[in-house]
């Protein structure tokens, strides 16, 4: 064990370098202020290992390095533990022994590793062992148990997301209106690669060649991890079937009784693996919008990715731009922090998105003309409801038509 945990903690050493900013930072620099613990949750490799590394730089500036311990629980090293919540206890002193300092900051890596994890975490948060504790978890379900509710009042909940549009531009150094204007090419092929290749920060930053091989081990990791292991999933082979039904046929209408008959399974087992791949940030499914939740239970319902890399690995969209676009709107979105559904009762309309008491309508359409022009307006123009927003976000056109204002995706996020 000593080892492992001088491995994982370099910031004794020397600092953490060739580390991207996030947006985020900021918000979580604030929250050191106060007690509570610190959760980051999030799909598997979007970041938050690394906002640990850029609080564990900050924090190394203001006390000994030494007094701060990082843990990875995803490291096979530790599968032996993953049935004793009392191996934290000797994990920590273990770390004590090699530094002959006190812990005041423990940053716990894929907590959910650990079954029990959150016994020990409310007795070092109540007896007030470190100064504060941050944790991570790749599964939305993390605080959702019944010993989780252990930690009720005691917790912050922050989500992270592969980077966004804005933070790439940052590192490329596009950070006001007029460089979009003088850098749009750059800027086109930004947009280009998302569509394509998704915003995982490892996939962002290797060479091209590597980008499809990456994301499919993420997307095996995901499914073998966060999904299979943690579900005690126990037909593989007809998840993973689903999962790639659902992966080849995003944003297209579905009920759980035709996600079934499409790979021969129960109704039940579609609409559970459905969860287990949400709960893994993997996709999200969206609902129909209505003031009546039984309504939206009721009706079909679509699937977005996460991640635009993903749709790589399912068949060819070079072709499919419209999809594209789709999706990485609906990743932006979310990213932004809205609350996503759709609507398709006699007219259709990609997106509603509220946040706040702001309602906002939305189309995609790559390229808007005159074949399709009156088609995506008369989703805006004669929804049955009021909303604050009526958008068409296109890949490079921006105009007012009525009502309906057509922004380019750059000019919306960026």
């Amino acid at each position: 064990m000593q080892k492992i945990i001088i491995s994982q903690n370099k910031h004794w050493e020397h600092s953490y370098e060739n580390i991207y900013q996030r947006d985020i930072f900021d918000t979580l620099l604030k929250a050191l202020e106060i007690k509570h613990i610190q959760v980051l949750q999030g799909i598997r490799r979007s970041g938050k290992s690394t906002l640990f590394k850029l609080l564990i730089n900050h924090l190394s500036q203001i006390i000994d390095p030494q007094e701060i311990l990082y843990v990875n629980l995803d490291d096979p090293f530790f599968i032996k533990y993953s049935s004793d919540a009392t191996s934290f206890y000797e994990i920590v002193q273990t770390a004590k022994k090699l530094t002959n300092k006190s812990i005041k900051y423990l940053f716990l890596d894929e907590v959910q590793a650990i079954e029990g994890w959150e016994r020990y975490v409310k007795s070092a948060y109540d007896g007030e062992e470190f100064v504060k504790i941050f944790i991570t978890g790749s599964n939305s379900s993390l605080l959702n148990g019944d010993l989780a509710t252990l930690l009720t009042g005691r917790y912050l909940s922050t989500k992270v997301y592969p980077l966004s549009f804005k933070e790439i531009l940052k590192i490329n150094n596009i950070v006001s209106y007029m460089h979009l204007i003088q850098e749009l090419p750059k800027v086109l092929n930004i947009i280009d690669s998302m569509m394509k290749f998704g915003s995982f920060v490892e996939v962002y930053a290797i060479k091209e060649d590597f980008k499809r091989e990456l994301l499919a081990s993420y997307y095996d990791a995901i499914l073998l991890k966060d999904c299979v292991a943690n579900n005690q999933i126990r037909d593989i082979k007809s998840f993973k079937e689903l999962s790639f039904y659902a992966l080849t046929n995003l944003t297209a209408l579905y009920s759980y009784a035709s996600l079934a008959k499409s790979i021969n399974i129960h109704d039940k087992s579609a609409k559970e693996y459905i969860s287990y791949l949400e709960n893994s940030y993997l996709f999200s499914e969206l609902k129909l919008f209505s003031y009546s939740l039984k309504e939206q239970q009721n009706n079909k319902k679509k699937l977005y990715l996460s991640d635009n890399g993903f749709m790589n690995l399912g068949f060819s969209f070079s072709s499919n731009y419209g999809k594209l676009l789709e999706n990485l709107v609906f990743s932006e979105l979310q990213k932004k922090g809205y609350e996503l559904y759709f609507y398709n009762k006699e007219i259709e309309c990609d997106f509603i998105a509220k946040k706040e008491n702001k309602i906002v309508a939305i189309q995609v359409c790559y390229e808007l003309n005159e074949q399709n022009k009156k088609r995506e307006l008369h989703g805006l123009l004669k929804l049955p409801f009021e909303v604050d927003e009526k958008l068409i976000i296109t890949y490079n056109q921006t105009q007012k038509i009525d009502t309906v204002t057509v922004v380019s995706f750059w000019e919306y996020f960026g």
